[in-house]
């Protein structure tokens, strides 16, 4: 039999696998894969229990359980005051991955270009190679003792007759800055007057800190009307093994996306998906994520206060970067082989993101630990 020809050159093992797996084989804190170490709330889980015990245990519609679409429409109105159509603009997807690869499958064709804004979640890519899509990629901006910032003027010049899609992530994984009003401001500006589409990254959307405000696309309707909008419940209510997510968008929109996403997953667990909707009732466990986050980023922060680890700005999500170079000359991902293997506390290198592994000297902790795990990891940390 002949060897099978890939689809995707070049990509193997994930960077968060395969890290986990070295914090596991040295038993070191994992701070690199982005996920919690406590439970969520139990009063979630009872709901996803009572609703098995209700019978809600078969295939539910394919775009996702009426209940929960009119949910995710009357929050999104409510924080963002932008209103979605329940029955064709709303699309309940097995994680925010899937959501993302949906959009890009059904809007890219081969040839089409699309824009992406490294560092970049390590997704974006291979979705975008499997359309025959051709990535476009623009850097990031970072200040030598500052944070990131997205150069839209480099943007702007990126775009050609070509450009289908521009994908953009705020709050963003991973640098953990946020995209502001300004930056809104300077995409409209790009894409009016074109078919150009957005494709808008917003899973840590409930993470964003110092009394910021979240500028989604849906507060945007100039902006909104073109744009695929995508947030994930496994991100805000901490139950990231769950994979349920969403994606907002106009009807034309949504239609061509359901195209794939019935073929591809059909629909999402059923009992999951009305305990969400019965838990959603309430949107404090939302409204509160900010200050519960801010805590955990804060106690982090202070606890390298005073190390060799130079802190980048983090102004959202629940990833905090740091400079290394008044400690080591090692590239990203050596530097972080090292601080697993030694320092027992694993993280995530910048490079990663970048599709020529780019080093800038930076690497990626993630903080939705509990706090006696976020105080082992500073101990340790403290002591390099």
């Amino acid at each position: 039999m002949k060897q099978l020809h890939t689809r995707l050159p070049g990509v193997g093992t994930t960077i968060f696998s395969r890290m986990s797996a070295l914090a596991a084989q040295h038993g070191a804190v994992n701070l690199g894969q982005g996920f919690p170490d406590f439970a969520c709330d139990p009063k979630l889980v009872d709901m996803v229990t009572l609703a098995m015990r209700e019978g809600f245990n078969q295939y539910p519609a394919g775009p996702g359980a009426p209940v929960l679409r009119q949910a995710i429409a009357d929050k999104i109105a409510r924080v963002y005051g932008q209103q979605y159509d329940v029955n064709n603009e709303i699309t309940v997807t097995p994680g925010a991955t899937e959501a993302l690869t949906t959009a890009i499958l059904c809007s890219v064709h081969p040839g089409d270009e699309v824009i992406v804004i490294e560092p970049a979640y390590d997704s974006y890519l291979p979705a975008i190679m499997l359309a025959g899509g051709v990535p476009v990629l623009v850097q990031m901006e970072v200040a030598p003792h500052g944070g990131y910032s997205v150069p839209w003027p480099q943007v702007a010049t990126a775009v050609t007759s070509r450009t289908r899609m521009i994908v953009i992530n705020t709050p963003h994984n991973p640098t953990g800055s946020v995209l502001r009003g300004a930056d809104m401001a300077a995409l409209a500006d790009i894409v009016r007057g074109t078919d150009i589409l957005i494709l808008s990254d917003e899973v840590y959307e409930h993470m964003v800190y110092d009394q910021g405000r979240h500028e989604s696309i849906c507060r945007h309707p100039e902006l909104a009307e073109r744009s695929f909008v995508v947030s994930s419940f496994g991100k805000t209510y901490h139950v990231t093994g769950w994979k349920v997510g969403y994606v907002a968008a106009p009807a034309m929109l949504t239609a061509e996306f359901r195209k794939v996403h019935q073929y591809n997953v059909f629909s999402v667990n059923t009992p999951m998906q009305h305990g969400i909707a019965s838990y959603m009732v309430d949107p404090a466990p939302y409204l509160n994520l900010p200050d519960f986050y801010q805590h955990k980023r804060d106690l982090f922060r202070k606890g390298l206060e005073g190390s060799r680890f130079e802190l980048l700005p983090c102004d959202g999500t629940y990833f905090q970067c740091v400079r290394y170079d008044r400690i080591s000359e090692r590239p990203e991902a050596e530097f972080a082989e090292w601080l697993t293997a030694e320092i027992k506390v694993a993280a995530i290198p910048v490079s990663a993101f970048y599709r020529d592994g780019k080093d800038s000297g930076i690497v990626r902790f993630c903080f939705a630990k509990k706090d006696e795990t976020l105080a082992l990891a500073l101990e340790r940390l403290a002591r390099v």
